[in-house]
């Protein structure tokens, strides 16, 4: 299980295990690391832990969030990442893959969403081959251990709308990213009691059966609806 170490001008205060899908930290006490001084926003940052690898994200703060010295938005957090918040600092320590295992294997490339004329804003380019490229970069930073799930049931997704309608992909693998970097990032993440989706990415949430997600996994059940950059797909089981 990855970690974060929290310190203050060189002495560790305390360890943090990352073992909710989404860790939030500020100033106020109900976040879950609290660090009570006035450089911290309220609700100043989080992380958002999927399978083996965590995102954090800049919760608009006031005096903004660093990882290794740079200001950021969004990071995916690779092992020893220096997560700065006013003067607090916390080290991430990620999960060590076990021996032997071949964790790219287990996850599934990216899927390129190209949404519909209509739903592009003027001037906006459709997702095409260096968004591809982004995107399969973010998969692959994602592509960390993780141990196979252990279902049976295949699941599968299908355009509904725009030029890529009838584009089927199997998820067979442990995760699938799902969107277009920059704009609005999803994940399906197989796990050993079904398929969930969940927010990575974007001001705006993906929209599963008309209704906005929040920052939880969200279970997928057969035929759902999901949309996603102006995009519609159905969730569908094939086989058990």
């Amino acid at each position: 299980m990855a970690k974060l170490i929290l310190s203050l001008d060189g002495s560790v205060i305390r360890e943090v295990p990352l073992d909710k899908e989404r860790v939030t930290i500020g100033r106020k006490p109900q976040n879950d690391i609290q660090i009570e001084n006035l450089a911290v926003s309220s609700e100043h940052a989080c992380i958002v832990t999927i399978l083996n690898d965590s995102f954090l994200e800049d919760l608009g703060s006031t005096n903004g969030t660093l990882v290794n010295g740079n200001p950021i938005k969004k990071h995916i957090l690779q092992n020893n990442d220096v997560v700065e918040i006013g003067k607090y600092k916390l080290k991430y320590i990620a999960d060590t893959p076990a021996a032997g295992q071949t964790p790219a294997d287990e996850f599934e490339k990216t899927m390129v969403l190209r949404a519909p004329a209509a739903a592009r804003p003027s001037g906006e380019r459709a997702f095409g081959d260096t968004q591809a490229v982004q995107a399969a970069a973010v998969a692959a930073a994602t592509a960390a251990a993780a141990k196979p799930a252990e279902i049976q049931t295949v699941a599968a997704v299908q355009i509904l709308n725009g030029p890529s309608a009838g584009k089927e992909l199997e998820l067979t693998k442990n995760l699938t990213t799902l969107g277009k970097p920059g704009v609005q990032v999803a994940v399906i993440t197989r796990r050993p009691h079904g398929y969930f989706i969940m927010h990575v990415e974007g001001a705006s949430f993906p929209v599963v059966n008309g209704k906005a997600l929040d920052a939880q996994a969200h279970p997928l059940k057969d035929h759902d609806v999901i949309e996603l950059t102006g995009v519609k797909m159905e969730f569908f089981i094939k086989s058990k």
